[in-house]
């Protein structure tokens, strides 16, 4: 079953790390394991990533002591069950525009009495090793639900998002939101600027934890001082293209 470490450090007031997965590499699941993040989001939404690939990922994590959060394709909820039955230790829900959505992910996350979550014995239950009552009371204790605030619906609806019970993280995807608002890929606009200070604002006032990307790690500790500790650095295949541009400008200057 899952220790999802992440869960507990954001419960504890703390700041996490983590990136961004879009290679189906298990071997770079582990250097990025290494490097010091508390938590990797594999990246089902955009890139070419499966489900049946994303396991032997989470099983990368695991062994580097990352927690894994799989942001799934979209809402619906075999695709939530399904993510969790592989090992996730949470779902990031992207475009979550409103209450009622914000209650289907809990449900569709969540077993009896929490929510209607489908019941069977996958890896994430120790492939049946464990007692069912005690895995599912488990889980439902272990399990991150992260929704992505990336829209003006969901900035307008932020209240109610976050009244839920079962929500632990409000996500602002900046250069989304940038695009709802109308301006879009200024991700430093003001208006930006102004969602971020209310997705804090109201995750505070909700007693859970702000998230948000940032494009690299000089970039942490703004966010960090704004109220942000659910923090993504840029993506595995950003992080390495910048890495051979910088040694290669500097190879070609010497």
């Amino acid at each position: 079953m899952i220790n999802n470490k992440l869960k507990k450090k954001l419960k504890n007031g703390e700041t996490a790390l983590g990136t961004f997965i879009m290679c189906n590499s298990p071997d770079l699941v582990e250097v990025v394991g290494l490097s010091g993040l508390d938590f990797v989001v594999i990246d089902t939404e955009h890139g070419p990533l499966s489900l049946e690939s994303t396991q032997h990922l989470i099983r990368a994590a695991e062994l580097r002591g990352m927690s894994s959060i799989i942001r799934i394709t979209e809402f619906r909820d075999t695709t939530v069950l399904r993510a969790l039955d592989v090992g996730a230790h949470g779902v990031q829900v992207p475009q979550v525009n409103d209450r009622i959505t914000a209650e289907r992910i809990v449900k569709a996350a969540k077993y009896f009495p929490l929510g209607t979550r489908g019941a069977a014995l996958t890896r994430a239950a120790d492939y049946g090793t464990v007692h069912p009552l005690k895995y599912f009371e488990h889980e439902n204790e272990e399990t991150l639900i992260v929704v992505h605030c990336e829209s003006k619906s969901s900035l307008d609806n932020l209240e109610e998002i976050a009244a839920i019970p079962g929500i632990d993280v409000i996500f602002l995807g900046p250069f989304d939101m940038s695009q709802s608002l109308g301006i879009p890929a200024q991700v430093t606009h003001p208006l930006v600027e102004q969602a971020a200070e209310k997705v804090v604002k109201v995750a505070n006032d909700a007693g859970i934890a702000a998230g948000i990307f940032v494009r690299s790690g000089d970039q942490v500790k703004i966010r960090v001082e704004q109220g942000f500790r659910y923090i993504t650095i840029g993506t595995d295949v950003g992080i390495i293209g910048a890495a051979y541009r910088r040694e290669i400008s500097n190879a070609n200057s010497n």
